[in-house]
């Protein structure tokens, strides 16, 4: 059985509990108990939660755990001598050290990040770069791994680092059951950005959310504003007009940037040629693709591949 610790300490994000799930759901989909769960603290008994209410947990000692994660705030909370000296010394007796959120600083503070790359949540990264230079911060990353050391950003991150864990440790099938028990639409990427094409636009109606999620689905389909039109029963003008008004943006802006944002992920993850990703991500041919990217960040599409192999 592999001991999993998840610290926590007063006023800890409750969501980052969630992991917990996955991990159970590992055991039960594999039929074995897998996973371990302990929930530790410094001190040790009940500690409140940022939404309120307390959970028991157990003291640090001396026990071994294979995995130690550190969880996160709504905040950055000054980090205890006790937590510091904790982390360094299960780093040599620990195979995999890691954080969600805010709790990667404690890892930072403990000297474990330096040299590496991390992440946290988005609003928190530069603040952490600025106190932390020896640490390499990407705040656009879902989650990192780093050697023994993983690293996720907020909120609902923990879910995709956690399902992450689960296939390194069980394989792509286990981890992908254990998603659908979930009800976790797909496992995200760790190179997958924070941010999200879909959460900018925000439509208000829900024809035109049905229309962007039948352009994200099918990026290599016509997206032309008659077609879109067409899947929710709408007039091409007034399909247009609403659209519009509703996210900011035309319709044919909207699907460059979705394409961009597919394509952006394909590029950083190296696995597919520039014109296989150009075609995979509905622009067709490599220079409509370049064309984007220009617009979208100013550079080419191959600097995102380089970046991302530096």
């Amino acid at each position: 059985m592999q001991d999993t610790g998840l610290i926590v300490y007063p006023g800890f994000q409750v969501l980052g509990l969630a992991m917990s799930a996955t991990l159970e759901h590992a055991n039960i989909i594999a039929g074995r108990e897998v996973y371990g769960i302990t929930l530790l603290s410094e001190q040790g008994g009940l500690i409140k939660t940022s939404a309120g209410f307390s959970i028991d947990t157990e003291a640090f000692d001396e026990r071994r755990f294979d995995t130690l994660l550190v969880m996160g705030d709504n905040e950055v909370r000054p980090v205890s001598e006790g937590m510091i000296e904790y982390l360094r010394d299960s780093s040599t007796m620990t195979r995999r050290l890691g954080s969600i959120c805010t709790g990667a600083n404690a890892l930072a503070q403990a000297g474990l990040l330096d040299g590496r790359r991390a992440t946290t949540h988005w609003c928190h990264a530069r603040e952490m770069q600025k106190n932390y230079p020896s640490v390499r911060v990407e705040e656009d990353r879902i989650f990192i791994n780093d050697g023994p050391i993983w690293t996720a950003a907020g909120m609902s991150a923990c879910v995709d680092l956690s399902l992450a864990l689960v296939e390194n440790d069980l394989g792509e099938e286990i981890a992908r059951m254990v998603s659908k028990y979930l009800v976790v639409y797909h496992r995200r990427a760790g190179g997958q950005s924070q941010f999200s094409v879909m959460q900018d636009l925000a439509p208000k109606s829900d024809r035109i959310q049905m229309a962007l999620t039948y352009a994200r689905q099918h990026l290599k389909a016509d997206l032309s504003v008659e077609s879109l039109a067409d899947v929710v029963n709408m007039s091409p003008r007034q399909f247009s007009r609403v659209f519009t008004t509703e996210t900011g943006q035309s319709p044919a802006k909207a699907v460059e940037n979705l394409r961009v944002e597919s394509a952006r992920i394909l590029m950083e993850a190296g696995n597919h040629t520039v014109d296989a990703v150009a075609h995979e991500a509905g622009f067709g041919d490599q220079e409509r693709m370049r064309r984007a990217f220009i617009r979208a960040f100013g550079q080419p599409p191959q600097v995102f591949r380089r970046a991302h192999r530096h």
